[in-house]
């Protein structure tokens, strides 16, 4: 198996890029992210790989932490989830996203991905609920669950899973209230810490 590559970037695509590496290009699948951020042809990279086995296929999908690596193999180990859905998974959210829409049980955050589905959502929380939520330092609330638009604004923003559920469960209970005023006192209550 091929842990890790280290060499020289030969060209990039929409969804892989060419790593040279003693003078043999290996073509590995990136999240967007990832190949967003890999640099340009001839920088010399290093990426850290899960080799993909099958009957009639070898392939390599890269990764630029051991962190994005071991949550990539975390999501294979969900029954009827695969590599390209695991990758598109990381391509649409960050990993603290990811963990955290688990931790919450935020089906609707997971849902808007291509090709997940509600049942795909769903079966992903219960399989991993135990194994990455319990990672979360904050135990999320029925508060965290309904404001999940909320979490996800706020993460997408650059706030951490922790300090998205931590704000959102100071957000007064007002049912009436609209996605953009929780957003906007969630991020008052951010400024002021």
């Amino acid at each position: 198996m091929i842990a890790s590559l280290y060499g020289r970037v030969e060209s990039i695509d929409s969804d892989a890029a060419i790593i040279e590496v003693g003078g043999v290009g290996f073509k590995v699948y990136m999240p967007t992210s990832a190949l967003a951020n890999i640099g340009k042809p001839g920088d010399t990279v290093k990426v850290y790989t899960h080799t993909h086995v099958r009957e009639d296929n070898i392939t390599l999908y890269g990764f630029p932490t051991a962190e994005e690596l071991w949550l990539f193999e975390v999501l294979l180990g969900v029954s009827g989830l695969g590599p390209k859905l695991s990758l598109a998974m990381l391509s649409a959210l960050t990993p603290d996203q990811i963990r955290m829409a688990i931790a919450t049980g935020s089906t609707e955050m997971l849902d808007m991905i291509p090709g997940i589905g509600k049942k795909v959502a769903s079966r992903i929380i219960l399989e991993l609920k135990e194994k990455i939520g319990a990672g979360m330092a904050v135990t999320p609330t029925e508060e965290t669950k309904e404001n999940a638009d909320v979490l996800a604004a706020l993460t997408s923003l650059g706030y951490s899973p922790m300090e998205a559920v931590k704000a959102v469960a100071n957000l007064p209970d007002d049912a009436k209230m609209k996605l953009e005023e929780k957003v906007k006192l969630a991020l008052q209550y951010l400024g002021s810490r």
